[in-house]
């Protein structure tokens, strides 16, 4: 197999994927306003439960305690670790919860857990609290079907849960999609629906496709972001490539967004198409268009502006009872959009691209007039009513092709260029932190591993600052920042949980003035 550079990408600050990196900060377009030394050191880490995957997806810390609480799926629990001392974790005593955990915030000494229904997933969940120091049982809290992920408000006046609702296998249960806001200090709760959506039409390449489904059914609600004001939720409909605009204040859904796509035909926007061609690093450009399909969202607020940062990992339904996964030469291609559809369709060209058949036959004659694929392969930087601020365009894989070739495109530790028939790293998790006068970005990306950290004190100019990573850490899931004043070391913290090795990493993040 070759390795193909096509480009010198950072060659400039090709430093290696070390656990501990000294990064000199850029001057001029990232707004830094001096010349400091960022330093991103592997201080601790552990492993959480023995076995498969399955054993560490979510963390959250807890400043007042020093805990850190794990979502832990296969044990059914919530798995307790003392970081007071974050070179030497100390596992507490866990705790052991009723229903599947999938999600944990933290905030002023209170727990919360996203719970799914253990016996029927398509059943309506909870959401449970914890004291954080006691660990008693404080609360529970109908939620919808399939709470998927949990979060407060910055002021811990709601808690606010992505209600996923997913079908059962054989597609023929399938759920409304809900949003759950509980209010902290009357335990009021209002599980909010989108049936006033249904029969709209939304636009902007949002998908209503399930089998019989409503768009209430079809929408399925991923992750949460709340305004630095506390009024304001956005929350990412991953399957649907859209956003969901809620006010905590009402308690209502004021917008749904459709979120558009990515044009791989353009100069920045390059691929590596398939797993088959005996070439790693191949990038081109394809006349095939991505859906951003965002799984993580966070929110940021930087010198005034007011920003959604999405990870552009994407997902296919494929059910027993229905599926829109296909590869790009099992399609019927339209002759006159694709002339070349037979050379297109070789396996070392689009042929082993995955696709979906949901979309693309655009005059319902069977064929397939244009190709869409997963995810875009990359973070965005959005207004908050859903304009492109910034792309990172094909930044993350020829960043990793130059920097370890090696790992480009691989699946989660293996060989190189396994993902780029599907969605190449899959970038699954984001986090920002201010540091000093910097806002910095996480990205963590689930197939290659490790963190991507950017500074987008610019937020249309972000800068790559480093790749970190550790080999015994594979497949971020969740990431948890921790600032200085929160701290145990009294230094900024990034806390990297990992699904497939069921380790957790931290690292503390200093700066030096040169």
């Amino acid at each position: 197999m070759k390795i193909f550079n096509k480009t010198a990408l950072f060659a400039a600050v090709v430093l290696g994927a070390f656990s501990s990196c000294d990064i000199d900060d850029y001057q001029g377009g990232g707004g830094n306003g001096g010349n400091n030394k960022l330093t991103f050191k592997k201080i601790g880490g552990f492993s959480n439960g023995t076995g498969d995957e399955g054993f560490a997806e979510i963390s959250a810390f807890d400043a007042n305690t020093g805990k850190l609480f794990v979502v832990n799926p296969n044990d059914a629990e919530l798995s307790v670790w003392d970081i007071s001392n974050p070179g030497t974790p100390i596992q507490g005593s866990d705790i052991a919860l009723t229903g599947i955990p999938n999600s944990v915030a933290v905030h002023d000494g209170i727990v919360a857990v996203a719970l799914e229904n253990a016996t029927n997933k398509q059943a309506n969940g909870v959401i449970a609290t914890y004291d954080s120091d006691s660990q008693v049982l404080l609360n529970t809290y109908e939620a919808g079907a399939l709470p998927d992920m949990v979060t407060f408000s910055p002021n811990g006046k709601y808690i606010v849960a992505a209600n996923e609702g997913e079908p059962d296998d054989l597609y023929v249960n399938d759920p409304e999609g809900s949003i759950t806001i509980i209010e902290v200090e009357n335990g009021q709760v209002f599980n909010i629906g989108f049936t006033a959506f249904n029969g709209q039409v939304i636009g902007n390449h949002f998908r209503v496709f399930g089998p019989g489904a409503t768009l209430a059914q079809d929408i399925e609600p991923e992750y949460v972001a709340i305004s630095n004001d506390s009024k304001m939720a956005y929350v990412t409909l991953q399957e649907n490539n859209g956003i969901a605009i809620v006010n905590l204040q009402t308690k209502t859904i004021t917008d749904i967004i459709g979120l558009g796509v990515k044009n791989y035909n353009l100069e920045d926007n390059q691929i590596d198409a398939s797993d088959k061609d005996d070439i790693v690093g191949n990038f081109q450009n394809w006349p095939v268009f991505g859906f951003y399909h965002p799984d993580a969202i966070t929110f940021a607020k930087i010198k005034g502006g007011r920003y959604l940062i999405t990870a552009n990992e994407g997902d296919a339904r494929d059910y027993d009872g229905f599926s829109e996964e296909e590869r790009v030469k099992d399609l019927t291609l339209d002759p006159v959009a694709f002339p070349n559809a037979e050379t297109l369709q070789l396996d070392e060209n689009l042929g082993r691209l995955k696709t979906t058949t949901a979309n693309g036959d655009i005059d319902g004659d069977g064929d397939f007039d244009e190709i869409y694929g997963y995810g875009a392969r990359s973070f965005t930087i959005w207004s908050t009513s859903g304009s492109v601020i910034y792309d990172s365009g094909d930044q993350i894989g020829k960043t990793i092709f130059d920097l370890d070739a090696g790992a480009f495109n691989n699946n989660e530790g293996g060989a190189a260029d396994k993902r780029s028939d599907d969605k190449g790293a899959e970038p699954e998790a984001v986090e920002t932190l201010k540091v000093g006068n910097k806002t910095l970005l996480f990205v963590g990306l689930e197939r290659t591993g490790g963190l991507m950290i950017y500074d987008i004190s610019n937020p249309s100019h972000p800068e790559f600052l480093e790749w970190i990573r550790d080999d015994v850490d594979i497949s971020p899931e969740g990431l948890t920042v921790v600032r200085a004043e929160d701290s145990p070391v009294d230094k900024d913290l990034v806390i990297i949980t990992n699904e497939v090795s069921n380790t957790v990493a931290i690292y503390e993040i200093s700066q030096e003035d040169d």
